[in-house]
């Protein structure tokens, strides 16, 4: 086996493997590190992403608004169901299907463009050195022209709530639970925890989210934010903004928890509770102090634009560098370094990431907020257009929400889109593309869309821009 390689990736997320893959495609030797195993002792592929996180919790988001759809909304459709029975344990099964295939997958993948794939702990050393530690405690030094670490992020977990895999656990310790909790606490009412609380209550629990942060999605535009929260109320979410935990205290009948709101202390029991109040790269270990390669003070890696550590020939994508924790954005970063270590001139165009939350309905949006650009003084005009107006949406029963746009008030250029609503995620890309090419929101408007679709609300926002939509009265600009 060659100790040598063109370019050794550290990871084999969605960062990593996309990396390994499109460095192998440009003729380049490479090898990807992983160091989590299976149960069989095989590299567990595909990182956080398609193990524990965005694959496995779809799979159950999917799976429980089926349920949710067959014991609430059936009736609706003149459709008379009875005696739905809930199996958690065929659930968990198809969940564990899905994700063995796609790992099966990137093996495939991975072997098929002659990517070599080592197991075990990596550290980067000086001089693009890598020390790799196996099962055995055996260590074998590697070498490579160009190293790239990709080891994605973990959760963080709070002194008031130690994760003890039972009681309370993290976003991994949410995707295997045997039953529907009868009261489930959440920590924090981010993309994680709405995501999390939203699978179990359409299953049946009594979900409280408790959020330390007075405002409900701050990174959201406010409007969308608004409009989600009271979606998400009115289909069971009991979310407290303002509600700070000071303790947690386990017992044989569930975990109770201690919290200060509206300035007085309160306690909630339930039978589970989920630690969502985010991740943190996972950098300790990865690199010696030797290494050239810097940290900031939460453990993200130093890089320039193009993902260029201090250390040359040391790049660093995904989790572990700036910007939203998103497989897309680390995959798209690991092209980018791909193509820069073969010669290329490759950016990538941070302005135009989307960020997606997975609920039902859907949170999606691209670009700046309305706040964000009246705060930095821009000049800008905004339409909006209600699902509820849309003939797609009242045919599927799927009306709440509205699609948002904005624009600059003078070049027309699109700068913003944010989506509450049924494909949000699907709609959102639209105008990734658009703004992408530089569109404005006439070339949205020229466009002719499908009839009777979803998207249909994006034209109408794009029109409802210039107060020129058609299917609702439109109001006076401001």
């Amino acid at each position: 086996m060659s100790t040598h390689f063109d370019v050794i990736v550290i990871g084999s997320g969605p960062a990593g493997y996309v990396c390994a893959i499109k460095c192998a495609q440009l003729g380049m030797a490479t090898a990807v590190i992983e160091q989590a195993v299976d149960a069989k002792g095989q590299p567990e592929l595909g990182g956080t992403c398609l193990n524990v996180g965005c694959i496995p919790s779809k799979a159950l988001l999917d799976s429980s608004h089926r349920y949710a759809e067959a014991t609430l909304h059936m009736a609706e459709h003149g459709i008379s169901v009875s005696e739905v029975s809930l199996n958690i344990a065929d659930m968990m099964a198809r969940k564990q299907k899905i994700v063995s295939q796609l790992t099966g997958g990137v093996s495939g993948l991975l072997k098929h463009n002659g990517v070599e794939v080592i197991t075990g702990d990596a550290t980067l050393g000086a001089s693009r050195q890598v020390e790799v530690t196996g099962d055995d405690a055996q260590k074998l030094i590697y070498t490579a022209d160009n190293v790239v670490l990709a080891a994605g992020s973990e959760p963080i977990d709070i002194p008031p709530a130690p994760v003890d895999g039972d009681r309370i656990v993290d976003s991994t310790g949410a995707l295997c639970f045997d039953a529907v909790p009868e009261r489930l606490g959440v920590i924090g009412a981010g993309v994680i925890g709405l995501e999390l609380g939203s699978v179990w209550a359409r299953l049946g629990s009594e979900v409280v989210v408790l959020e330390a942060m007075d405002t409900f999605l701050p990174n959201m535009d406010e409007q969308i934010a608004k409009d989600a929260g009271k979606i998400f109320t009115k289909q069971g979410l009991d979310i407290r903004l303002g509600a700070r935990m000071t303790g947690s205290e386990v017992s044989g009948s569930g975990v109770t928890v201690a919290y200060s709101h509206d300035g007085a202390d309160h306690s909630e029991t339930f039978d589970k509770l989920i630690v969502a109040v985010g991740r943190r790269p996972r950098t300790n270990k990865l690199f010696s102090a030797d290494s050239g390669v810097s940290v900031d003070e939460r453990g993200f890696v130093f890089v320039n634009e193009y993902c260029a550590t201090e250390a040359p020939g040391v790049w660093a994508i995904g989790d572990i560098v700036r910007g939203p924790m998103l497989a897309h954005k680390g995959s798209e970063e690991g092209v980018m370094v791909a193509e820069r270590i073969h010669g290329k001139a490759a950016q990538l165009n941070y302005e135009v990431v989307p960020s997606i939350i997975y609920t039902h309905p859907e949170v999606a949006a691209v670009g700046k907020t309305e706040q964000e650009l009246r705060l930095e003084g821009a000049q800008i005009k905004v339409g909006t257009f209600p699902f509820a107006a849309i003939g797609r949406a009242q045919a599927s029963g799927e009306t709440d929400g509205l699609v948002k746009i904005i624009a600059d008030a003078d070049s027309d250029q699109i700068l913003g889109a944010h989506v509450v609503g049924p494909s949000a995620a699907d709609l959102v890309q639209q105008i990734v593309i658009a703004m992408e090419m530089a569109a404005s929101t006439e070339d949205l408007q020229l466009m002719v869309f499908g009839h009777p679709t979803m998207s249909e609300a994006v034209h109408e926002a794009a029109l409802a821009v210039d107060g020129r939509a058609i299917h609702m009265v439109n109001r006076p600009k401001r």
